[in-house]
């Protein structure tokens, strides 16, 4: 092989390398639990972050008309406030597993992404329910 084929290899390979590495770094968000995060806070308050657990019980607070959502989220053994605007998903409530994607400000967790944790089994309901039947069902799986 020429010395030219060399080199033109090296820098492409190079060049690839740079690409991915690169802009991967850049483009991580890390999952930490609120324990971790207070272990981390350099890390954590620097950074977009995913901050995941449970919603602590009688913290949720939901503004219809500002769309301003609040609550803290907790892995039972520490806990951060958190804030996120819009409409909280179908299954988010207290006591249920949530991932929240954003920044600290000062001690409050801005999310930008909010994720719930759901189960992943479906089951149909049974012939001859009415969809009011069904709608109790749900409302009482909540």
């Amino acid at each position: 092989m020429k010395p030219k084929h060399i080199i033109g290899i090296v820098v492409v390979v190079g060049a690839l390398a740079y690409l991915i590495f690169g802009g991967l770094g850049r483009n991580l968000v890390y999952f930490y639990t609120p324990s971790e995060c207070l272990q981390n806070q350099a890390t954590c308050q620097s950074r977009q972050v995913r901050l995941g657990g449970l919603v602590k019980a009688g913290t949720v607070s939901y503004d219809k008309d500002t769309l301003d959502l609040r609550f803290v989220v907790t892995d039972g053994v520490s806990e951060f406030p958190v804030q996120a605007k819009g409409t909280p998903p179908a299954l988010f409530g207290e006591n249920r597993g949530v991932v929240v994607e954003g920044r600290f400000q000062g001690g409050t967790f801005v999310s930008t992404n909010l994720l719930v944790k759901h189960s992943e089994g479906y089951q149909a309901p049974k012939e001859g329910y009415t969809p009011e039947q069904i709608r109790k069902l749900i409302e009482e799986a909540k």
